[in-house]
């Protein structure tokens, strides 16, 4: 119990994923004197830590970040050159990663999302004709349903959403006034189908029907029984 060493009392770990051998290995490699013997330990101890990882180890991309990784846990105080013959200089391990920039949203319409805005510019690009005013007209049927999803408390009638679908589009996409957008979600609306009989659902009320239908005849089987 005397020879116990606790981590607590060792020095700390520069990269800690790589474990405390490997550091001792790469601190017992700026002992060697021999250059040649040196460099070869060092890459014994980058394929070392190649082996620890679980992807990219014959990338030589990843080769080279393991490189950089072996002169940081040396603190760059190592006589050794990798492979691609470029020695890590200290600055390049405190560079810090370009900011990313997150999408510009156009704040006035963001209860309708990018898939809506995406949908507008798809169809400002498609060729005059029917597919066209049908395209348009569900995205402004899905536009008034994403409305209401997220204002439930005011009423929003279809002028709003084609003046909204107008301004969106730069004045390229434009509804007929006689288009009612609830019943263009009725129609375009998908028929379900039965997960037991492949086939289209025929409703809960004929279902219900047919399961007491059948649960009474099932009774009086059971009553002719006894």
């Amino acid at each position: 119990m005397e020879n116990m060493t606790y981590n607590t009392e060792q020095v700390s770990l520069i990269i800690p994923e790589y474990g405390r051998n490997i550091q001792n290995m790469i601190e017992f490699a700026k002992t060697i004197e021999e250059d040649d013997e040196r460099q070869r330990f060092a890459e014994y101890v980058v394929d070392l830590m190649l082996q620890m990882a679980t992807n990219s180890r014959n990338n030589n991309e990843f080769r080279d970040k393991m490189w950089l990784h072996f002169f940081i846990i040396a603190k760059h105080d190592i006589d050794v050159t990798p492979p691609n013959g470029i020695i890590p200089k200290s600055e390049e391990s405190m560079l810090k990663p370009l900011p990313v920039e997150y999408p510009k949203n156009n704040s006035r319409y963001r209860h309708y999302g990018q898939f809506v805005q995406r949908l507008v510019d798809k169809a400002i690009a498609m060729e005059e004709g029917p597919k066209k005013e049908e395209f348009k007209n569900i995205i402004g049927s899905y536009m008034k349903l994403a409305y209401k999803n997220w204002s439930r408390e005011h009423y929003v009638n279809d002028e709003v959403i084609k003046e909204e679908l107008k301004k969106m589009s730069g004045g390229k996409l434009l509804m007929d006034e006689d288009i009612v957008l609830n019943k263009i979600r009725a129609a375009n609306k998908a028929p379900t189908f039965s997960h037991r009989t492949g086939g289209r659902s025929t409703g809960g009320r004929r279902n219900n029907k047919n399961n007491k239908s059948n649960k009474g005849r099932s009774n009086r089987n059971y009553k002719k029984r006894r």
